[in-house]
């Protein structure tokens, strides 16, 4: 429900002529300030929190993947404006910057999957999931709204809705957490009988 909350409220597509275009709104301040804040926090957590807390924390190996899906995101939209162009007859691909985002792409790419195998091997598929998609829709939001200024041609309506559509979301999440807690917390509370018990009821 949040989903089509959100994608029903969702801001229309700039009109994108060069995938120049895109490489000057990727090095506008804004974006660069995010990139960095991205990076930083990413080594961050690789070096410092990664082998004390990555074994038993979740969102460590989450936070890291997040964090660069919105920036593969990012990548992947700048390639997909760059061969739409080029099959209407706009060959985008003699341009360096197009081949910039393709390896960026690439190397964010390898680094999200790498280190959500990490989680998805430690951590059962069924609270990884969830908190992964949430986790990487909110930052990929934030980093569309900041690189191709989403929300600059939305009213409040348009804003408050697709808030209220992530909220829902995340209250999903909060909610599927809960009942697995409770459902694990009532499996451990079973008592185990000795074999003797189960051969004498």
């Amino acid at each position: 429900m949040g989903s089509i909350i959100i994608v029903l409220h969702a801001p229309k597509e700039r009109e994108i002529e060069s995938v120049k275009q895109v490489w000057h709104l990727a090095f506008e301040p804004g974006f660069i300030v995010y990139s960095c804040i991205v990076m930083l926090f990413v080594i961050i957590l690789v070096i410092k929190f990664e082998k004390p807390y990555g074994q038993t924390n979740m969102l460590i190996y989450i936070g890291i993947c997040s964090l660069m899906g919105s920036l593969t995101v990012m990548c992947i939209k700048a390639l997909g404006i760059a061969i739409k162009l080029t099959f209407t007859g706009m060959n985008q691909f003699i341009y360096a910057q197009t081949w910039f985002f393709a390896v960026v792409a690439a190397l964010c790419c390898l680094m999200q999957l790498n280190y959500l195998n990490k989680a998805l091997d430690i951590f059962n598929t069924a609270v990884v999931s969830p908190v992964y998609y949430v986790m990487f829709t909110l930052f990929t939001i934030f980093a569309s709204m900041i690189m191709f200024k989403d929300w600059d041609s939305q009213n409040a309506t348009q804003i408050i809705s697709e808030i209220c559509g992530f909220f829902v979301i995340l209250s999903g999440t909060l909610l599927l957490h809960m009942t697995k807690d409770t459902s694990d917390t009532s499996n451990s509370e079973q008592p185990i009988l000795s074999e003797t018990e189960l051969q004498n009821p």
